[in-house]
């Protein structure tokens, strides 16, 4: 049994599936591979049924009947993987925005370094973007810098979506109860994560843009994050997160 799963939300990743899936695979460290698909009208569904025939018992596929958002996605995935034994569960987005050939680090930095969640952090030494526009960096970087200061998370990067769970924060966290569904769902499971006194490790990546596809942020995903930030401090305060 492969002790690593790589979960990837998809929604009409039809340009980048393919390759995406061969990089993650291709790996010198052997994980598996679950896709997250939403119905992709382009019919990114079809393309990963296809090439599990050539990957056979490494890449999985859960199909949902409609496009429900990136938090409930990972958290269908989540419940995936902790159904069967793998130890190490991975974040991950499908446009090579996260290199696969990190994942390595993060998985090290669990297995070995003593982290329950590795974070591949953009911001941790710097600020480590290719292809953003400034306004996107400054947006980003500062909404981190934000989250540290509404929760008392020591955490660069808070909205990261490149990170690895130990299964034991995963099985502590209830997911029944993670309320948010866009970037907000970053920053509250790393938050849940905090709170229950797990350690927390950043490993510096780069983070590439999308060169294929279209990128799913919206002005209601930024406005959940900044509010959602003050609602899980309250409901922290008063014991009720």
């Amino acid at each position: 049994m492969n002790d690593s799963i790589v979960i990837i939300p998809t929604y009409n990743e039809i340009e980048n599936i393919e390759s995406i899936v061969r990089a993650v695979l291709s790996q010198h460290k052997s994980f598996h591979l679950l896709i997250i698909d939403d119905n992709s009208p382009d019919h990114t569904a079809n393309k990963v049924i296809a090439l599990q025939e050539e990957f056979p018992g490494k890449l999985f596929l859960e199909q949902r009947a409609k496009k429900s958002g990136l938090g409930t996605a990972y958290v269908h995935g989540f419940k995936w993987a902790l159904e069967r034994e793998y130890q190490f569960i991975f974040e991950m987005d499908a446009d090579f925005s996260h290199n696969p050939n990190d994942l390595e680090k993060l998985y090290d930095a669990c297995h070995f370094g003593g982290a329950d969640l590795a974070i591949g952090s953009r911001y941790v030494t710097g600020v480590n973007v290719v292809n953003w526009p400034l306004s996107r960096v400054l947006m980003s970087y500062f909404a981190s810098v934000y989250v540290k200061f509404i929760t008392g998370m020591k955490i660069h990067d808070a909205t990261a979506g490149f990170v690895c769970y130990k299964r034991e924060v995963l099985e502590k966290i209830n997911l029944n109860k993670i309320k948010f569904v866009g970037y907000a769902f970053q920053i509250e499971m790393k938050y849940r994560t905090y709170c229950g006194k797990f350690q927390i490790t950043e490993v510096p990546i780069i983070f590439t843009d999308r060169t294929k596809g279209v990128s799913k942020m919206s002005n209601a995903i930024i406005k959940e994050a900044i509010l959602g930030v003050i609602s899980l401090r309250l409901r922290k305060l008063v014991n009720s997160l």
